[in-house]
Protein backbone atom coordinates (compact mmCIF):
# COMPACT_ATOMS: atom_id res chain seq x y z
CA UNK A 1 0.00 0.00 0.00
CA UNK A 2 1.09 2.91 -0.92
CA UNK A 3 0.93 6.16 1.34
CA UNK A 4 0.72 9.84 1.72
CA UNK A 5 3.07 11.69 4.23
CA UNK A 6 1.72 15.27 5.22
CA UNK A 7 4.45 17.03 7.87
CA UNK A 8 3.45 19.49 10.27
CA UNK A 9 5.87 22.45 9.52
CA UNK A 10 6.67 26.13 10.95
CA UNK A 11 8.89 27.25 8.31
CA UNK A 12 10.74 27.11 5.28
CA UNK A 13 13.30 25.53 6.10
CA UNK A 14 10.58 22.51 7.43
CA UNK A 15 9.15 22.65 3.86
CA UNK A 16 12.23 21.97 2.38
CA UNK A 17 13.33 19.07 5.08
CA UNK A 18 9.96 17.70 4.39
CA UNK A 19 10.94 17.44 0.71
CA UNK A 20 14.19 16.41 1.06
CA UNK A 21 13.25 13.33 3.26
CA UNK A 22 10.37 12.59 0.71
CA UNK A 23 6.98 13.38 2.16
CA UNK A 24 4.48 14.49 -0.17
CA UNK A 25 3.00 17.67 1.41
CA UNK A 26 3.30 19.86 4.18
CA UNK A 27 0.71 22.02 6.47
CA UNK A 28 2.57 25.47 6.74
CA UNK A 29 1.95 26.85 9.87
CA UNK A 30 2.85 29.24 12.61
CA UNK A 31 2.85 28.89 16.65
CA UNK A 32 2.77 25.07 16.56
CA UNK A 33 2.65 25.34 20.36
CA UNK A 34 -0.55 26.50 19.90
CA UNK A 35 -1.54 23.57 17.38
CA UNK A 36 -0.63 25.84 14.65
CA UNK A 37 -1.83 29.12 13.25
CA UNK A 38 -1.82 31.34 9.96
CA UNK A 39 1.40 32.09 8.56
CA UNK A 40 2.51 35.47 7.36
CA UNK A 41 1.70 35.76 3.53
CA UNK A 42 5.42 36.29 3.75
CA UNK A 43 6.28 32.73 5.00
CA UNK A 44 3.80 31.16 2.78
CA UNK A 45 5.20 33.23 -0.53
CA UNK A 46 9.29 31.76 0.66
CA UNK A 47 7.89 28.50 0.83
CA UNK A 48 6.32 28.22 -2.05
CA UNK A 49 9.55 30.07 -3.87
CA UNK A 50 12.02 27.42 -2.11
CA UNK A 51 10.19 23.87 -2.55
CA UNK A 52 10.23 22.25 -6.17
CA UNK A 53 7.94 18.52 -5.75
CA UNK A 54 6.10 19.01 -2.33
CA UNK A 55 2.61 20.71 -1.98
CA UNK A 56 1.86 23.16 -0.22
CA UNK A 57 -1.35 23.42 2.39
CA UNK A 58 -1.57 26.65 4.42
CA UNK A 59 -3.72 26.52 7.85
CA UNK A 60 -6.06 29.19 8.36
CA UNK A 61 -6.37 29.95 11.81
CA UNK A 62 -6.15 33.22 13.68
CA UNK A 63 -5.79 32.61 17.40
CA UNK A 64 -5.33 29.64 19.93
CA UNK A 65 -8.03 28.15 21.60
CA UNK A 66 -11.42 27.17 20.33
CA UNK A 67 -12.73 26.98 17.20
CA UNK A 68 -15.95 29.38 17.56
CA UNK A 69 -15.07 32.90 15.71
CA UNK A 70 -16.42 35.85 15.56
CA UNK A 71 -17.53 38.17 12.36
CA UNK A 72 -14.21 39.97 12.26
CA UNK A 73 -12.28 36.40 12.72
CA UNK A 74 -14.24 34.91 10.29
CA UNK A 75 -13.69 37.99 7.71
CA UNK A 76 -9.87 37.74 8.40
CA UNK A 77 -10.08 34.04 7.86
CA UNK A 78 -11.79 34.54 4.49
CA UNK A 79 -9.43 37.16 3.49
CA UNK A 80 -6.21 35.10 4.15
CA UNK A 81 -7.59 31.72 2.43
CA UNK A 82 -7.84 34.40 -0.57
CA UNK A 83 -4.48 35.43 0.12
CA UNK A 84 -2.71 32.11 0.29
CA UNK A 85 -5.04 30.84 -2.92
CA UNK A 86 -2.97 33.93 -5.13
CA UNK A 87 -0.12 33.24 -3.51
CA UNK A 88 -0.02 29.84 -5.40
CA UNK A 89 -0.48 27.32 -2.66
CA UNK A 90 -2.26 23.99 -3.55
CA UNK A 91 -4.20 23.89 -0.46
CA UNK A 92 -6.29 25.55 2.81
CA UNK A 93 -6.76 23.77 6.42
CA UNK A 94 -9.65 25.18 8.23
CA UNK A 95 -12.32 24.24 10.98
CA UNK A 96 -15.07 25.90 12.46
CA UNK A 97 -17.57 24.95 15.13
CA UNK A 98 -20.65 26.25 16.72
CA UNK A 99 -21.03 26.76 20.49
CA UNK A 100 -22.74 22.99 20.68
CA UNK A 101 -20.06 21.19 18.83
CA UNK A 102 -21.61 20.88 15.01
CA UNK A 103 -19.63 22.10 12.23
CA UNK A 104 -20.45 25.68 11.14
CA UNK A 105 -22.16 24.65 8.09
CA UNK A 106 -22.03 28.82 6.68
CA UNK A 107 -18.90 29.64 7.43
CA UNK A 108 -17.34 26.51 5.94
CA UNK A 109 -19.23 27.26 3.32
CA UNK A 110 -17.63 30.94 2.88
CA UNK A 111 -14.17 29.55 3.76
CA UNK A 112 -14.56 26.92 0.94
CA UNK A 113 -15.84 29.46 -1.45
CA UNK A 114 -12.98 31.53 -0.70
CA UNK A 115 -10.76 28.80 -1.19
CA UNK A 116 -11.63 28.98 -5.41
CA UNK A 117 -11.00 25.14 -5.70
CA UNK A 118 -8.32 24.62 -3.66
CA UNK A 119 -7.65 21.51 -2.31
CA UNK A 120 -9.55 21.44 1.45
CA UNK A 121 -8.60 19.88 4.82
CA UNK A 122 -10.98 20.10 7.83
CA UNK A 123 -8.07 20.55 10.36
CA UNK A 124 -7.99 18.92 14.26
CA UNK A 125 -11.62 20.72 15.11
CA UNK A 126 -12.94 18.10 14.01
CA UNK A 127 -11.76 16.34 17.36
CA UNK A 128 -14.37 18.59 19.71
CA UNK A 129 -17.38 17.94 17.47
CA UNK A 130 -20.34 16.52 19.46
CA UNK A 131 -20.92 13.66 16.86
CA UNK A 132 -17.86 12.58 14.61
CA UNK A 133 -20.14 11.24 12.26
CA UNK A 134 -22.39 13.43 11.33
CA UNK A 135 -19.45 16.19 11.03
CA UNK A 136 -17.88 13.53 8.61
CA UNK A 137 -21.25 13.57 6.43
CA UNK A 138 -21.66 17.31 6.78
CA UNK A 139 -18.01 17.81 5.76
CA UNK A 140 -18.75 15.30 3.02
CA UNK A 141 -21.91 17.17 1.73
CA UNK A 142 -19.53 20.42 1.82
CA UNK A 143 -17.21 18.93 -0.41
CA UNK A 144 -13.89 18.65 1.81
CA UNK A 145 -11.36 16.58 0.71
CA UNK A 146 -9.81 15.37 4.11
CA UNK A 147 -10.18 15.61 7.64
CA UNK A 148 -7.27 15.48 10.05
CA UNK A 149 -8.17 13.50 13.42
CA UNK A 150 -6.84 12.11 16.29
CA UNK A 151 -10.05 9.75 16.36
CA UNK A 152 -11.19 12.13 19.08
CA UNK A 153 -8.23 10.67 21.68
CA UNK A 154 -4.94 12.19 23.19
CA UNK A 155 -3.14 10.60 20.30
CA UNK A 156 -3.64 8.75 16.56
CA UNK A 157 -3.00 6.01 18.64
CA UNK A 158 -5.38 5.92 20.81
CA UNK A 159 -8.21 7.05 18.58
CA UNK A 160 -7.77 4.18 16.37
CA UNK A 161 -11.06 2.55 16.24
CA UNK A 162 -12.53 5.56 16.18
CA UNK A 163 -10.62 6.89 13.12
CA UNK A 164 -11.19 3.29 11.21
CA UNK A 165 -14.63 3.86 11.59
CA UNK A 166 -14.63 6.90 9.76
CA UNK A 167 -12.60 5.85 7.18
CA UNK A 168 -15.50 2.42 6.98
CA UNK A 169 -18.08 5.50 6.85
CA UNK A 170 -16.23 7.98 4.35
CA UNK A 171 -15.53 5.33 1.74
CA UNK A 172 -14.12 6.75 -1.21
CA UNK A 173 -15.99 10.64 -0.66
CA UNK A 174 -13.54 11.92 1.91
CA UNK A 175 -9.78 11.48 3.12
CA UNK A 176 -9.44 10.27 6.94
CA UNK A 177 -6.06 11.53 7.61
CA UNK A 178 -4.99 10.55 11.25
CA UNK A 179 -2.83 13.21 12.75
CA UNK A 180 -1.23 13.48 16.70
CA UNK A 181 1.60 11.82 18.18
CA UNK A 182 2.38 9.44 15.40
CA UNK A 183 6.48 8.47 15.76
CA UNK A 184 8.36 5.86 14.45
CA UNK A 185 7.51 3.62 16.97
CA UNK A 186 3.62 3.51 16.47
CA UNK A 187 3.05 4.53 12.81
CA UNK A 188 3.13 1.03 11.85
CA UNK A 189 0.21 0.34 14.36
CA UNK A 190 -1.62 3.36 13.25
CA UNK A 191 -1.92 2.59 9.85
CA UNK A 192 -3.19 -1.07 10.57
CA UNK A 193 -5.26 -0.72 13.01
CA UNK A 194 -7.22 2.46 10.55
CA UNK A 195 -6.54 1.44 7.12
CA UNK A 196 -5.98 5.32 6.07
CA UNK A 197 -4.09 6.29 3.14
CA UNK A 198 -2.71 9.40 4.41
CA UNK A 199 -1.09 10.33 7.65
CA UNK A 200 -0.11 13.38 9.14
CA UNK A 201 2.82 14.33 11.46
CA UNK A 202 5.31 16.01 13.15
CA UNK A 203 9.02 15.69 13.27
CA UNK A 204 10.50 18.21 15.07
CA UNK A 205 13.93 18.08 17.07
CA UNK A 206 15.84 20.27 19.45
CA UNK A 207 18.48 22.82 17.32
CA UNK A 208 20.57 25.61 19.24
CA UNK A 209 19.98 28.97 18.31
CA UNK A 210 23.07 30.93 16.37
CA UNK A 211 23.14 33.43 19.16
CA UNK A 212 26.45 34.19 20.70
CA UNK A 213 25.12 36.92 22.98
CA UNK A 214 22.73 35.80 25.53
CA UNK A 215 20.86 37.42 28.21
CA UNK A 216 19.37 35.24 30.70
CA UNK A 217 16.95 37.22 32.01
CA UNK A 218 14.08 38.74 29.88
CA UNK A 219 11.54 36.11 28.13
CA UNK A 220 10.20 36.59 24.90
CA UNK A 221 6.83 34.31 25.55
CA UNK A 222 4.28 33.87 28.48
CA UNK A 223 4.39 32.22 31.80
CA UNK A 224 5.67 28.85 30.65
CA UNK A 225 8.39 30.26 29.47
CA UNK A 226 9.83 28.61 26.84
CA UNK A 227 13.93 28.71 26.06
CA UNK A 228 15.02 31.55 24.22
CA UNK A 229 18.17 30.53 22.59
CA UNK A 230 16.49 26.57 21.15
CA UNK A 231 14.37 25.94 19.01
CA UNK A 232 12.53 22.87 17.20
CA UNK A 233 13.46 22.54 13.70
CA UNK A 234 12.01 19.95 11.44
CA UNK A 235 14.06 17.14 10.77
CA UNK A 236 14.53 15.33 7.63
CA UNK A 237 15.93 12.09 9.19
CA UNK A 238 12.70 11.89 11.55
CA UNK A 239 10.80 12.16 8.52
CA UNK A 240 12.64 9.37 7.07
CA UNK A 241 12.23 7.15 10.22
CA UNK A 242 8.60 7.63 10.31
CA UNK A 243 7.86 6.73 6.49
CA UNK A 244 10.72 4.10 6.65
CA UNK A 245 8.68 2.77 9.61
CA UNK A 246 4.68 2.73 8.50
CA UNK A 247 5.70 -0.41 6.22
CA UNK A 248 4.41 0.90 3.27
Amino acid sequence: MSLTYEICIDSTAGALAAEQAGAHRVELCSALFEGGLTPTLGTVEATLAAVSSIRVHVIIRPRGGDFIYDEYEIAAMERDVAAVREAGAQGVVIGVLTPSGEVDVEVAKRLIGAAGGLSVTFHRAFDMTADPFAALDTLASLGVDRVLTSGQDVTALEGAPLIASLVERAGDGLIVMPGGGITPRNVSRVVAATGVKEIHFAALVDAPSPAVHRNPHPFMGGELRQPEYARLVTSPGLVSEVITASGA
